[in-house]
């Protein structure tokens, strides 16, 4: 051993620690080294007998011994007289595989999290917690903590095999010990980092990794199970809910636990049969929505433990409630704490600005064809499937990753020379099809606001493989239409039947979420025109429309009810207005969520036209459009009626000469509505609208009907025969 290894381990900048620290022999003598920066003396405690052990030079100490040497403790006495004892780190070989090395850096260790970050394990019997951390560029990487009194250099880590990927055992390292990364760059600066695979971190503002051993016995066999077996047919109702802002205790934050309790009475009353949760993954900054994520394998402790977060996602399965999590894996933020330089290098992102930086947002793009980034996105995805149960990850701008031109003048073009990034559309096919792969039932969603072909086609198919897409197109267009003065919209009525010309196009959600009730674009109430009853009418008609259209609904929280202000990340939903008005809207959009799942016509086909037809959308005059909506030999006529205006004797046509059922009406006195209703419908046979039988109605002002088919003639003399298609059969037949 040279001058120059001592050195180096003194002077941090040695990347293999264990070939100067630990037990060596050299011919027949023993010898041990030991880097104790913080020690006073140190001692080597063999046998339960104590030797004291030499300062060669800076607090590296040494002990040498021709008698053989086994097994030893390490005895030192810090500045402030405390006694340490401890095994030496660097007695322990490094159990880093070569297989888990390769997969890394082919970017298919899909399981990353089971082999990176802070891990209790044993080794030769002796507890304590093994350190993976991938930094390539670093000359030398060591843990700190308070283990150590966060000295840097006391616990160097070794690069295992030149892979760029550290190791080290503490042993005796226990459960929740603070710890972060120190990293000597090659122009000697040492940058301190988070672990990227942290489990768990401190609640901000401060920082630090914590190493836990989550343990936590679920209860959801029986939800999994029946996961198993959903599919896109399912009818899809979503809560979309920011847990810091839905309720608070005098401002404080409910825990996951406290949320679960109250979340759970919430939705079922409500009828919402799945919750998105926005970013829950550890971020630093409140205003950021969870949407500038620092940790990607840590729940935010903003809530509670990841014990707390199971609990939550537990209860919910055992009152059939699915849950959804937003991923951010297009970018990360600046902190310095963070992903980004990592190791002084653009490791995580693309180090050209071109591709590296979203010009708006201010962060860093992934590189998504880095092999380990790509190891390291889609481990992220699967440890929330895996690990926590989530049923379902909805993937946050999918667009920003998939042009390389997004928000940009300047740009670089693929090897095509075109505006796609052929990595990341790679990138999301391999997340899609490992998640699908490994975990049935499971769905996946796309936030993607352009005309992207393919999005929810299967990959074998050409597609990227998400089961859904944000129909952001119906949405844009939709709010504008009810945002118009109703005296215009027959001016304007192509931006909601145009919609339908794409409806099908992929497979579709309906989302009013957080995107549009922030930034001065109004609450969705206060979208709506006119005076208070006004937009109360409005928004009831708006939910009856969104209910009916084809596709899955996503709601945020607060919309249900027509909250007044915007939604404020920084404060609780306003539930003191929840009384007048606000209580009968939000018992309609309970019973709009009952009726959407309850007839399969509403959503069987969301995503074909086999389900859809329209009746009439060409009349302008009196503002009036009508759809049917189909499941087997079942029929629900949907009619909106767009202005405040009462239509009497309103021809309609339908395909079936039947009784008829008004199953909702937004003008009902439930909902604070004049109570305008249609009772003893029966269809005449008297054609319109290219049928030959119609119905006759009333449409009550700014309302949505749903009328129901009843399968059953309407004359006295039918002799107990029902309607199938066109033939007229009796109710055994119709059974059979």
């Amino acid at each position: 051993m040279g001058s120059d290894d001592i050195d180096n381990i003194i002077n941090f900048r040695n990347s293999n620690p264990s070939a100067t620290l630990g037990l060596h022999r050299l011919n027949s003598e023993y010898f041990i080294m030991a880097y104790l920066p913080v020690a006073k003396e140190a001692y080597v405690k063999i046998n339960n007998n104590k030797y004291r052990m030499k300062n060669l030079k800076d607090n590296l100490f040494s002990y040498s011994s021709h008698n053989e040497i086994n097994s030893y403790k390490i005895i030192y006495v810090d500045e402030s007289k405390y006694i340490n004892e401890i095994y030496d780190p660097y007695n322990f070989k490094t159990t880093l595989s070569d297989y888990d090395i390769f997969l890394y850096k082919s970017g298919k260790l899909y399981q990353g999290y089971q082999t990176f970050g802070a891990h209790k394990t044993k080794i030769n019997n002796i507890p304590g917690v093994r350190f993976i951390l991938w930094a390539p560029n670093a000359v030398a990487v060591s843990v700190i903590g308070n283990f150590n009194h966060w000295t840097t250099g006391m616990n160097p880590m070794t690069d295992v095999g030149n892979s760029g990927i550290w190791e080290l055992f503490i042993p005796c390292i226990k459960e929740n010990e603070y710890y972060k990364f120190a990293l000597k760059l090659g122009n000697g600066e040492i940058n301190v980092r988070t672990d990227p695979f942290a489990f768990y971190t401190e609640k901000r503002p401060r920082t630090a990794s914590i190493t836990v051993d989550i343990k936590y016995k679920w209860h959801d066999d029986l939800w999994l199970s029946k996961r198993n077996d959903m599919n896109c047919k399912e009818p899809l109702s979503i809560y979309e809910i920011h847990l810091g802002s839905w309720k608070k205790n005098n401002k404080e934050f409910l825990s996951y636990k406290e949320l679960a309790d109250d979340l759970i009475i919430y939705l079922k009353n409500m009828n919402f049969n799945y919750v998105e949760v926005m970013p829950l993954m550890e971020y630093p900054l409140d205003i950021s929505w969870g949407y500038q994520v620092i940790n990607y394998f840590a729940p935010t402790s903003r809530y509670g433990k990841p014990e707390d977060l199971m609990y939550f996602i537990d209860k919910m399965h055992e009152n059939n409630i699915g849950v959804i999590m937003d991923w951010v894996p297009a970018h990360f933020p600046d902190d310095e704490y963070g992903l980004s330089m990592y190791d002084g290098t653009h490791l995580y992102d693309y180090s050209d600005p071109l591709m590296g930086r979203t010009p708006d947002w201010g962060t860093n793009v992934f590189d998504f064809g880095k092999n380990e980034v790509r190891s390291f996105l889609i481990s992220s995805a699967m440890y929330w499937l895996d690990f926590y149960h989530f049923d379902g990850i909805r993937v946050d701008a999918v667009t920003l990753m998939i042009y390389r031109d997004f928000n940009r003048n300047k740009w670089l073009p693929n090897i095509y020379g075109d505006n796609i990034n052929l990595e990341a559309i790679s990138l999301l096919k391999e997340f899609n099809s490992e998640a699908h792969k490994n975990f049935k039932g499971i769905i996946t969603v796309a936030e993607e606001s352009s005309a992207y072909n393919g999005i929810t086609k299967k990959i074998e198919d050409g597609g990227i493989g998400f089961d859904y897409k944000w129909n952001l197109g119906w949405m844009h267009d939709t709010l504008d239409f009810f945002s118009t003065d109703p005296l215009y919209r027959k001016y304007n009525i192509n931006l909601i039947t145009f919609t339908v010309s794409y409806a099908f196009s992929e497979k579709y959600i309906l989302p009013i979420s957080h995107d549009e009730v922030v930034y001065g674009k109004r609450s969705l109430f206060s979208k709506m025109p006119g005076d208070s009853n006004d937009k109360f009418n409005n928004l009831k008609l708006f939910f009856s429309y969104m209910f009916s259209y084809p596709g899955k609904k996503l709601l945020f929280m607060g919309t249900e009810f027509g909250q007044i202000e915007e939604w404020d990340v920084l404060n609780q939903l306003h539930w003191e207005e929840l009384n007048g008005n606000r209580k009968l809207l939000i018992n309609m959009v309970r019973d709009l969520n009952d009726i959407y799942q309850k007839y399969g016509e509403l959503y069987h086909y969301d995503n074909s036209n086999e389900g859809f037809e329209w009746v009439d959308f060409n009349d302008r005059d009196n503002t009036v459009i009508s759809f049917i909506r189909k499941y087997k030999n079942n029929e629900i006529l949907c009619v909106f009626n767009l202005t405040p205006v009462v239509r009497e004797n309103y021809n309609i046509g339908v395909n079936k000469y039947s009784y008829y059922d008004e199953i909702f009406n937004s003008d009902s006195k439930l909902y604070g509505g004049s109570n305008i209703k249609n009772n003893n419908l029966h269809s005449y046979e008297r054609g319109m609208h290219g049928r030959k039988y119609s119905i006759e109605i009333t449409l009550p002002p700014l309302c949505g009907l749903y009328i129901r088919c009843r399968n059953q003639l309407p004359t006295e003399n039918a002799g107990g025969l029902f309607q199938e298609g066109n033939k007229r059969v009796t109710k055994e037949a119709l059974k059979a």
